[in-house]
């Protein structure tokens, strides 16, 4: 579908909006091109126009344009995403909500944002005042606050924190309705599951209300194993250390670290790093767990110098897949959870049968009150075919997979999309024009 006339341009009269082609197919994209799959399924799927509101006003003005004219909108955070869920399937509006960057208010444990805030401007704000957000990205200094909710689900932090859709991790939602008179929907409590993590499929989400953690001075830790089970075993441990605060537990198959330039002179070769951020009280418990584990500290930042040089959080997570497709485009990744009863055999398991082609990457985080790992594993592609194959093994041992190759949500991580989103769906995007296509039951409703 595309815009056909000025009709909906001159209905946005007095609102930011980009029309040059290049400028409108760059914020069509996000990084899906990690997937050698997905990028011929998204190859020329552009916009028509994009637009930047700068307040809630310009929003609703864009949504009633949108559902008058019966044209298409994509919701943009900064597009630090990795699933195509930025890439408009039928052209129409990319709605870029970067400009949104005012933060009303932030209170002891707890701040109220609009959704363009890029997470780290918020932290630094909430600082001011003894606090820190619970959880961010590796995208963090990029990534905004709403595009995390509509398409993330946990980072550095979760470690302590859980996931981002556990409850009390999001205090409250503001959406605005894409319909014929346009309203603003302010959901609270459990409530804002109905568009937590739904990929900009029911609402705008115009403000959040996040609950905040008390602000500590985090240490950053490298420590060297030399067999890669022995460093997931030592990462479970510290997980486990419940008095021990931590925001991070990284840790690295062998093959990985030469892609860490910055930080190779602190890796021996062949060892198997553990990438820490631990709070400064509690690091002199640090040492006694790693010489029980038989590793090394190789790497040691104070809390003071954090904000300088290196920072461990952008090796870790995602990024990590960020750094080797920046020496090797041949590689790509997978999203993997460990069950907690048998996560670690399991781990030892795919390490060995996959050797060099799955490279181990685990992030562990606390799920339902227990410390798992998660992976990230790299993958050096060949076909698609083997690709599958890989998924699916894992998926016969038990190992749950969040596919990050495709761009349909029943797809990857969700096998079925919550019906309260659905529901909810039906009452705010009657014409079904928000990212339409990316949902299996709701791919037919696109207005033509």
């Amino acid at each position: 579908m595309t815009i056909k006339s000025d009709d909906l341009i001159n209905s946005l009269e007095g609102i930011e909006t980009i029309t040059d082609s290049a400028q409108v197919a760059k914020l069509s994209q996000d990084y899906h091109t990690f997937s050698p799959v997905l990028v011929p399924k998204l190859e020329g799927k552009v916009g028509d126009i994009v637009v930047r509101p700068a307040n809630e006003a310009e929003v609703l003005k864009v949504a009633a344009a949108c559902a008058k004219h019966r044209v298409p909108v994509t919701v943009r955070g900064a597009g630090t995403g990795n699933y195509g869920q930025c890439v408009p399937l039928h052209g129409g509006v990319i709605l870029d909500m970067t400009r949104m960057q005012e933060i009303p208010w932030v209170k002891p444990g707890v701040a109220r944002v609009e959704a363009g805030v890029k997470l780290a401007t918020l932290d630094k704000k909430t600082r001011e005042i003894g606090w820190e957000i619970r959880m961010a990205p590796s995208t963090y200094r990029t990534a905004t606050i709403g595009g995390f909710i509509a398409g993330g689900s946990g980072g550095i932090g979760s470690i302590q924190y859980g996931l981002l859709g556990d409850r009390g991790n999001i205090l409250a939602l503001r959406v605005i309705t894409v319909e014929d008179e346009p309203r603003a929907i302010e959901l609270r409590g459990d409530d804002v599951q109905k568009v937590n993590h739904a990929w900009g499929i029911n609402g705008i989400i115009t403000e959040v209300e996040i609950p905040l953690a008390p602000a500590y001075p985090w240490a950053e830790v490298i420590v060297t194993f030399d067999e890669f089970m022995t460093a997931a075993k030592f990462g479970q441990a510290l997980g486990n250390a419940d008095g021990m605060i931590k925001k991070l537990i990284s840790v690295f198959a062998s093959q990985i670290p030469q892609y860490f330039h910055a930080l190779q002179q602190y890796i021996p070769e062949g060892t198997h790093p553990v990438f820490l951020i631990i709070s400064e009280p509690s690091l002199e418990f640090l040492p006694g767990l790693v010489q029980q584990y038989g590793g090394k500290i190789t790497y040691k930042k104070p809390a003071e110098e954090a904000a300088k040089g290196i920072h461990l959080a952008e090796f870790t997570w995602n990024h990590t897949t960020l750094h080797a497709r920046s020496v090797d485009t041949a590689i790509t990744y997978l999203q993997s959870m460990f069950s907690s009863e048998r996560s670690l055999k399991l781990v030892e398991h795919m390490y060995h049968h996959f050797g060099d082609e799955v490279m181990m990457h685990l992030e562990f985080f606390r799920v339902n009150g227990a410390v798992v790992p998660g992976a990230l594993q790299l993958v050096r592609y060949t076909t698609e075919e083997r690709l599958n194959e890989i998924i699916h093994y894992h998926e016969e041992q038990g190992v749950s997979i969040a596919n990050p190759h495709t761009y349909i949500i029943e797809e990857g991580g969700r096998k079925v999309i919550n019906p309260e989103q659905l529901k909810f769906k039906e009452i705010v995007d009657p014409y079904g024009l928000m990212n339409p296509g990316k949902s299996k039951v709701l791919q037919f409703k696109v207005q033509n």
